[in-house]
C-alpha cells in the first residue's frame, strides 16, 4: 500500500481531497472499506470502529461532491460499510480535520465541550461529524438548524454513556454561531474546482469501476455480468464486514450523472438508481406528505444519505420498508442493458419483479435504472404503517402500505403492499379483491381485515412470531379504517 499527496504512479489509484490537498492511494482492493483505509493506511484513528454494521455511528465521516463544479453537497456516511474506492473523486473530513491550524476547535466541537456532551469519548467523533454535516447544510448557509433537522442528523449515532440531552443542547448551540466559517482545509469554490480537475478513472481495467455515463455503465455490465453492482453499499458493505465475502469485481453506479436525478413528468415521477434514499423520499413526499413520517423511520440519517431507493428494491429483502410503499403506489421499474451496440430497456411492474427470496426477473446484463411512480389522483388516501420493537432505526416486524382511490363512498382502486410476512415483499391481492370496487363501508373493511390476517403464512423469528404478525396485519387494517374515517389518533395506539 502506498500513499502520496499529489501524484500517483499506479494505473488505478484512489484519489480524494483531504486537508487541502489531493491524497492518492495505490493498490486498494475492491472490498477494502473506507474505515480500514482511514485507520490502517492513513492512520486517521480518530474515526472509530464500533459495530462494523452501520448502526452505531462511531465511524461516521463527512464526504462531499460538487455536481455543478461550484458548490459542495455534504453527506454524513458510515465509513465502516463504505467501500474505500467509493471515496474516489470526493472530499473527505474526519473529526481531526475540523480544528483550525492554531488548534481552535470548530464550532461543532466547541459546542460539545461547552455542553459537557462527551464522556468516554468513543462515540464523540461520530457525533462531531454528523453535526458538522448539519452545520454545513444550515449554519454555513446562513440559518439555524430546526429541531427536525437536529434529530435527523443525530439519528444514526449511538451514545452509550453521556445521554442525548447534552448532545442535543450542543446541536442547538450551533444556531447561535455568529458567522459561518470557511470549509475546514480550504475554500469551497476552490475545492470544488479541484475535484472537477481530477483525472478520469480508467474503468475498463479497474476492479472497482466508477462509470460516469449511462452508456459506460451498461457496457461495463454487459462485459462483467458477474461483477457486484452497488450504489450506497449499505447492505453489500455488510456482506464484507459481517459475511467476510470477497468481491473481486465491483461496479459502482453512484457517479452516473443520468441516474442521479429525480425527474418530474406530467403523469409520473422518475427516480434514478443513484438517487440517495433521503432525496428519493423527499421527492415522493412532495406529492404525498404522509411519506415524510414513514421515511424518518427508515434507518438513520447516514444510511439514508448513502443507500438508494433502487438499491433497496434490487436487494429485495422481504423486510425492506420501501417496497411495500412502492407496491401500494403501483411503481414500475425501468431495466436497461447494452445489446447489439445500443441501449435497450424494458418496463416491469414492481409487483411482477420478485420471483423468490432475493431473486428477481433481471437478466445478468441488466441494470435497474429508474423507478417510476405515478402522481396521486385527486381522491387518493394513503396509510403507511411500520411495526418494530423500537420507534426509530429498527428493522420491521411488519410493514403495511395501503392506497385507496375513491369518491362518492366507493373504493375504486385499492393497492396493498406488505413486508415481513413472506419470502418477498408482496401485494395482498386477495384483500385487494375484497375491497376493489366495493362501497366504502365497515362491513367491507371487516371482511378485508379478516382476509388480510389469513392471506399470508409468515415465519416466526427473533423479531416476531407468525401469530403476532398475522394479528398485527388484522389490527393495522382496523387502524387504517379508523384513520380513514378521521378518528382521533389517541384511539388508534392500542390497536398496533
Amino acid at each position: 500500500m502506498s500513499v502520496k499527496s499529489s501524484t500517483c504512479d499506479s494505473s488505478q489509484p484512489l484519489r480524494f481531497w483531504r486537508r487541502g490537498e489531493i491524497v492518492c492511494v495505490s493498490n486498494v482492493t475492491p472490498e477494502r472499506t473506507l474505515l480500514e483505509l482511514l485507520r490502517e493506511d492513513l492512520r486517521a484513528c480518530d474515526t472509530k470502529e464500533g459495530c462494523a454494521a452501520g448502526d452505531c455511528g462511531a465511524c461516521t465521516v463527512v464526504v462531499a461532491d460538487s455536481p455543478d463544479g461550484e458548490h459542495l453537497n455534504y453527506r454524513a456516511i458510515n465509513s465502516c460499510i463504505r467501500p474505500a474506492h467509493a471515496i474516489d473523486g470526493l472530499a473527505l473530513w474526519t473529526a481531526a480535520d475540523l480544528p483550525s491550524p492554531d488548534g481552535t476547535l470548530h464550532p461543532v466541537q466547541q459546542a460539545l465541550v461547552d455542553q459537557h456532551a462527551t464522556q468516554c469519548g468513543f462515540c464523540t467523533p461520530g457525533f462531531v461529524m454528523s453535526l458538522f454535516s448539519l452545520y454545513q447544510r444550515t449554519v454555513a448557509r446562513g440559518r439555524a438548524p430546526t429541531e427536525t433537522e437536529i434529530h435527523d442528523a443525530l439519528s444514526g449515532n449511538l451514545c452509550r454513556c453521556t445521554g442525548y440531552r447534552a448532545i442535543l443542547d450542543a446541536a442547538r448551540q450551533l444556531g447561535q454561531t455568529a458567522a459561518p466559517l470557511a470549509v475546514p482545509g480550504g475554500d469551497e469554490s476552490t475545492l470544488a474546482h479541484q475535484l472537477r480537475a481530477l483525472p478520469a478513472r480508467d474503468n475498463a481495467q479497474a476492479d472497482y469501476a466508477l462509470p460516469t455515463t449511462l452508456n459506460e455503465l451498461l457496457q461495463l455490465r454487459a462485459n462483467r455480468p458477474e461483477a457486484q453492482l452497488i450504489a450506497g453499499a449499505t447492505d453489500a458493505g455488510l456482506w464484507i464486514t459481517q459475511g467476510l465475502q470477497r468481491m473481486p469485481s465491483i461496479i459502482d453506479l453512484t457517479r452516473v450523472q443520468a441516474l442521479r436525478a429525480v425527474e418530474r413528468y406530467p403523469h409520473h415521477l422518475a427516480i434514478g438508481a443513484a438517487v440517495p434514499l433521503q432525496e428519493a423520499f423527499e421527492a415522493l413526499a412532495q406529492d404525498r406528505p404522509a411519506i415524510t413520517a414513514f421515511a424518518q423511520r427508515f434507518a438513520g440519517w447516514p444510511i439514508r444519505q448513502s443507500g438508494t431507493l433502487a438499491g433497496n428494491v434490487a436487494n429485495g429483502s422481504p423486510i425492506g420498508d420501501a417496497m411495500p410503499l412502492l407496491l401500494a403506489l403501483d411503481a414500475h421499474l425501468v431495466l436497461m442493458a447494452w445489446r447489439d451496440g445500443r441501449q435497450v430497456h424494458r418496463e416491469v411492474p414492481l409487483a411482477d419483479f420478485y420471483t423468490g427470496y432475493r431473486q428477481n426477473v433481471m437478466a445478468r446484463d441488466e441494470v435497474l435504472a429508474w423507478i417510476k411512480v405515478a402522481h396521486p389522483q385527486r381522491h387518493e388516501w394513503l396509510g403507511l404503517y411500520k411495526i418494530a420493537k423500537r420507534v426509530e432505526d429498527d428493522i420491521s416486524a411488519v410493514c403495511l402500505a395501503l392506497r385507496i382511490e375513491g369518491e362518492g363512498g366507493q373504493l375504486h382502486t385499492v393497492r396493498i403492499g406488505v413486508g415481513g410476512v413472506a419470502a418477498t415483499p408482496a401485494r395482498a391481492l386477495q384483500t385487494e379483491s375484497v375491497m376493489q370496487g366495493q362501497p366504502d363501508e365497515d362491513r367491507i373493511w371487516t371482511q378485508a381485515r379478516d382476509t388480510l390476517a389469513g392471506e399470508f403464512s409468515p415465519l416466526s423469528d427473533l423479531r416476531a412470531s407468525s401469530h403476532y404478525r398475522r394479528r398485527v396485519l388484522h389490527n393495522l387494517m382496523e387502524r387504517a379504517r379508523l384513520e380513514r374515517r378521521g378518528e382521533p389518533h389517541t384511539r388508534l395506539e392500542a390497536l398496533a
